[in-house]
């Protein structure tokens, strides 16, 4: 697991075998979304079939090919894994390879929960949670917080031609993918990026709503991740919503103090 990530101060809260079954998660999911953005040898499609081939051997009980797969498989089992959250996963890395605009936020929502709430409904497994409320709770804060990397990533994900901000709220802003492009904070911009942070905050007040209080204590990691990611959002939005001159960041000794504060408060 990389310091650099995100989601490092949520892992080192976790019991030892909990942090071994979420670093084996996510760095499975981590490289099918490499392999497909970066393809190493032949084309993102070819990846995108060898790491379905390569779920399957992992829940088959076949050898896999890969260390990701070989660290992921002994979990699969002792903790039930869902097979279909892992397929959703590598399904919405694949729509990259086809897909480099979203007409609406209903076909937005639908990337979203298969590339994060998908990763989410696998972290609860782990966590030993199985209330229909931790579902929900996976499910919102998933899109919220693919909501934010979206907003983050807007002037990298244009320099590869994506353009993951339904096109629907471009056009009611009056805002032009060319506006994004050009990387200013005019007057049409702001408006949507102002409604898309708005849009991100009521999947997070959704997530908090749904958080069953029975697993308050289990949720802990993912409400560092929530929080960390929420002072992501925060920061945007006072930067006057200028994602194009550098990349927004929590620094490290403040994700600290948020995962602190966190696992002080459940």
């Amino acid at each position: 697991m990389a310091r650099k990530t995100s989601f490092y101060y949520s892992f080192l809260v976790l019991p030892p075998a909990q942090r071994h079954a979420i670093i084996a998660v996510w760095d499975f999911c981590r490289a099918v979304d490499d392999a497909v953005d970066e393809p190493q040898q032949g084309t993102g499609a070819e990846a995108v079939q060898f790491w379905r081939a390569e779920l399957a051997r992992c829940y088959d009980g076949t050898a896999p090919h890969t260390e990701q797969g070989r660290r992921l498989q002994p979990f699969i089992a002792a903790l039930d894994l869902p097979r279909q959250a892992f397929a959703d996963v590598i399904d919405g890395v694949a729509m990259d390879l086809d897909r480099h605009r979203y007409d609406t936020f209903a076909d937005l929502f639908e990337y979203c929960r298969r590339v994060a709430s998908a990763v989410g409904l696998i972290c609860i497994k782990v966590f030993g949670c199985t209330s229909d409320r931790a579902r929900d709770y996976a499910l919102n804060l998933g899109v919220a917080l693919q909501l934010t990397n979206i907003l983050r990533d807007i002037k990298d994900d244009l320099s590869r031609g994506r353009v993951y901000l339904p096109l629907d709220d471009l056009r009611a802003a009056g805002c032009t993918v060319d506006d994004l492009v050009r990387g200013e904070v005019t007057t049409p911009v702001r408006r949507l990026l102002e409604f898309e942070c708005r849009r991100a905050r009521e999947f997070y007040a959704k997530a908090s709503a749904q958080m069953p209080p029975e697993d308050r204590r289990r949720l802990v990691a993912a409400e560092i991740m929530r929080a960390v990611y929420f002072e992501t959002l925060t920061r945007i939005e006072r930067r006057g919503y200028d994602v194009f001159a550098s990349r927004t960041r929590v620094p490290r000794p403040r994700q600290a103090l948020i995962a602190f504060k966190q696992w002080l408060w459940t």
